[in-house]
């Protein structure tokens, strides 16, 4: 199924943790961006399952992806930090 010019994964694709690069992961958070910014009013209920799927299985991917990922809140504690170390 093809929603907006990207099809939903069919979940038989598999992303090893070596062979995804830096620009795949930057695409797979931008489909999440596009997905996020969708109104699901507008899709039927096949495309919200499959859009529901997709999701899942990028951010499985990304969590095996191994990035860190901090929150802002972390930031901020982190710099507060190092600036009474400091």
């Amino acid at each position: 199924m093809t929603i907006n010019g990207y099809s939903a994964s069919s979940g038989s694709e598999k992303t090893s943790t070596s062979t995804m690069t830096p620009a795949q992961a930057e695409a797979m958070m931008k489909r999440l961006e596009e997905i996020k910014a969708m109104e699901p009013d507008n899709l039927t209920r096949s495309e919200r399952k499959a859009v529901r799927k997709e999701v899942k299985g990028i951010k499985k991917a990304m969590a095996s992806y191994n990035g860190v990922y901090l929150s802002v809140g972390a930031i901020i504690i982190i710099v507060l930090l190092l600036i009474l170390i400091l």
